[in-house]
C-alpha cells in the first residue's frame, strides 16, 4: 500500500514548508467553519494561488469545513461551496448539512475525526453516503483500526496535540470563557496549572498539577505496527504551530513511511523531534488505554530548543548572495539560523559571514544593520536564531 503523508498548512510558509518537506497532500482551513480558527488560515482568493503550488509537484488538497453548523450559516456556505469547486480534492467534514453540500457540488468528501467513527457500522454508513475516505475517532487501537480499514479507506492522525477529550468534544474553552473548541475556537485551558478544592477551601496537592493535558502523539517508534494496521493516510496535527515544526516533522515522517527505519534511526529522530514545539510525547490509544503517564508536565513547550526573531531581510544583493538585515536582537558567527519565507519556506544554515560597514566582523548587536551571506531569499522575509534550552 501507498502511504499518503498528510500535513497541515496554518498559512503559506508552512504550506511550502510541508510541501518541500515531502508531504503527499496538505490539509488547510479558510477563516471561517475551520477547526483551528486561531491559525492564519486562508481566503477563498488564496485557493488559485494554493491550487498553482500544489500543482507543480502533485500535491493533494484538502479543506477543513468541521465546525459544527449553525441555521444562519447554511447560506454563507452554499456561496462558499460555488468558489471551492475544482480548486480541491475533497472536503473534511462531518456535518450533514456540509455532506449535503458536498454530493450537490460533485466534491469529494472525507469524514472528519469530529464524527467519532469507532466501528464498522458507521464506517459503513458513511461508505454508503458517498464518503471516500475516513479520519478515524482518536480512541481506538491498531486492531480496531485494521477491521474497519477493510470497509473505507482510513486517515489516522500519527503526531500532534491531542485534545484532553481525545476527539474534541470538549466543552471547558466554552464554559470558562465563551471560545467554543467545537467552533474551533479552544483557548486550550487544559494546558494550564491547576490547584484542586472541596467545598471547604480545602487544597488537594497533587504530583502533576498538569492534570488535564495530554502529551503530544508521536508514533515514530511504532511506526510499522500503523503500516500494518491498513491505515491509508498518516496525517500530522499542527495548523497552529509554524514552519519548523512542518518541515521536521514532514521530513521525519517521510523517512520512516517510505522504508523501514533502523532503531538508530528512530533514536535520532525522536531527538529531532524533541528539539521543535512538543508536549512532551505519548503513544495515545494506538498500542493501549492511555494512563496518568500520559498527561503532560509542563505547561508551555518541551522542545530542547527555541526559535529567536532577530529581523527581516530589509535588501537582497543576488549576484553576491548578501541579505541586509536590520537587527533587533545579537547575531553573532556560527549561529545556526532559520529563514522563513511565504514563497520558500524554511531554510537552515549557519552564519559563516557578517559584514558591516564593509568590514568583516564576528559579532553585531541589537539595533544594528548587517550583511549576512545567504542563498536565494527575498525582501521582508524573517530571520530567527536558534537557542538551545
Amino acid at each position: 500500500m501507498k502511504h499518503e503523508l498528510l500535513a497541515p498548512a496554518g498559512d503559506f510558509p508552512m504550506l511550502i514548508s510541508a510541501i518541500n518537506a515531502g508531504a503527499d497532500a496538505v490539509y488547510f482551513g479558510l477563516k471561517e467553519f475551520s477547526m483551528r480558527a486561531s491559525a492564519k488560515n486562508f481566503t477563498i482568493k488564496n485557493l488559485d494561488k494554493i491550487s498553482k503550488i500544489c500543482k507543480q509537484k502533485q500535491i493533494k488538497k484538502y479543506l477543513t469545513l468541521n465546525t459544527i453548523i449553525y441555521n444562519a450559516e447554511l447560506k454563507k456556505l452554499e456561496k462558499i461551496f460555488k468558489k471551492i469547486k475544482n480548486k480541491i480534492d475533497a472536503v473534511i467534514c462531518w456535518d450533514l448539512s456540509i455532506i449535503q453540500l458536498c454530493k450537490k457540488h460533485k466534491i469529494p468528501f472525507h469524514i472528519s475525526t469530529q464524527a467519532s467513527v469507532a466501528n464498522s457500522k458507521s464506517a459503513r454508513f458513511y461508505k454508503k453516503l458517498g464518503a471516500k475516505r475516513i479520519v478515524l475517532a482518536r480512541e481506538l487501537n491498531l486492531k480496531q483500526i485494521k477491521e474497519i480499514s477493510k470497509i473505507i479507506d482510513i486517515e489516522c492522525f500519527c503526531h500532534g496535540a491531542m485534545c484532553v477529550a481525545v476527539s474534541g468534544r470538549c466543552f471547558t474553552s466554552q464554559f470558562l470563557f465563551n471560545k467554543s473548541a467545537n467552533r474551533g475556537e479552544c483557548i486550550q485551558p487544559c494546558r494550564r496549572t491547576y490547584t484542586i478544592k472541596d467545598e471547604l477551601n480545602n487544597e488537594l496537592k497533587v504530583r502533576n498539577n498538569k492534570i488535564f493535558s495530554a502529551k503530544d502523539l508521536c508514533t515514530l517508534p511504532f511506526i510499522e505496527k500503523m503500516k500494518k494496521a491498513g491505515i491509508k493516510s498518516f496525517k500530522i496535527e499542527g495548523r497552529i504551530r509554524d514552519a519548523r515544526y512542518v518541515d521536521a516533522v514532514v521530513r521525519i515522517y517521510r523517512k520512516a513511511l517510505d522504508k523501514k527505519l533502523t532503531k538508530q534511526e528512530i533514536k535520532k529522530s525522536l531527538e529531532e523531534l524533541e528539539k521543535i514545539y512538543n508536549r512532551e510525547f505519548s503513544s495515545g490509544f494506538y498500542l493501549k488505554i492511555p494512563t496518568s503517564d500520559d498527561f503532560a508536565k509542563v505547561e508551555h513547550s518541551a522542545a530542547t530548543e527555541k526559535k529567536h526573531f532577530i529581523g527581516k531581510v530589509t535588501n537582497y544583493f543576488s549576484k553576491i548572495q548578501v541579505a541586509t538585515i536590520k537587527l533587533v536582537s545579537e547575531l553573532k558567527l556560527d549561529d545556526e539560523i532559520l529563514l522563513i519565507g511565504k514563497t520558500t519556506g524554511i531554510r537552515k544554515f549557519k552564519v559563516d559571514y557578517i559584514e558591516m560597514k564593509n568590514k568583516s566582523i564576528k559579532k553585531a548587536s541589537k539595533g544594528q544593520e548587517i550583511g549576512i551571506k545567504i542563498p536565494n531569499t527575498k525582501k521582508n522575509e524573517e530571520l530567527y536564531k536558534i537557542i538551545k534550552k
